[in-house]
């Protein structure tokens, strides 16, 4: 049994170049923030957020994730409204995912989930081991305003902090560094597991 693994972190702490990482080391990977991206797609959640946001956060029929995000995250009601919609509809994504990558004649050495929100959603029970991206406070900020994200602030208010996902993590990896540095402790500690 390949072991179950969730990647977790602040907002650009580099979760998403770490399952790239991992996915080039030969873990089998899904994020969690592909699986609401394509939600948002879906008839259903396009039409309970604009119900509950207005038609400006799907303009054309489409969610604008940028938008949402500002309108969701204005208050603590919709901000949980928004989590309530989407996090069973998540978990039961990343559950089918593994149910299936275990079925698989050869299963992966690693099966590896980004979860950004883990422990703030209750989800760590899932899996096997969890790991914490982490990195230095101008570096996240620098690079989740390169990658557009809005309400930054509001975001990561609602995380725990970085020391907190440490703390509560089985792994810690630093990402102050390049990708190749990166992967070289990814590597590390993808020998401990699948060990």
């Amino acid at each position: 049994m390949p072991p179950f693994v969730a990647l977790t972190g602040g907002i650009g702490a580099g979760k998403s170049t770490a399952l790239a990482a991992f996915e080039r080391l030969g873990a089998a990977v899904i994020s969690t923030d592909a699986i609401v991206h394509e939600l948002y797609g879906t008839a259903a959640v396009r039409d309970a957020v604009v119900a509950r946001f207005g038609a400006q956060v799907a303009p054309n029929g489409v969610v604008d994730r940028g938008v949402l995000a500002t309108r969701a995250f204005a208050t603590e009601a919709d901000r949980a409204w928004l989590e309530q919609l989407l996090w069973p509809l998540v978990r039961g994504r990343v559950s089918a995912w593994h149910e299936q990558m275990l079925r698989t004649e050869r299963p992966p050495p690693v099966l590896v989930a980004e979860v950004p929100l883990l422990f703030e959603g209750g989800g760590e029970d899932m899996y096997d081991a969890t790991i914490a991206v982490v990195a230095d406070e101008q570096v996240r900020d620098s690079r989740a305003h390169e990658r557009g994200h809005r309400a930054v602030a509001e975001r990561d208010a609602r995380q725990l902090s970085q020391e907190e996902k440490a703390a509560r993590s089985s792994f810690v990896v630093v990402n102050d560094g390049n990708v190749q540095e990166l992967e070289q402790k990814l590597s590390a500690i993808l020998a401990i597991l699948s060990g």
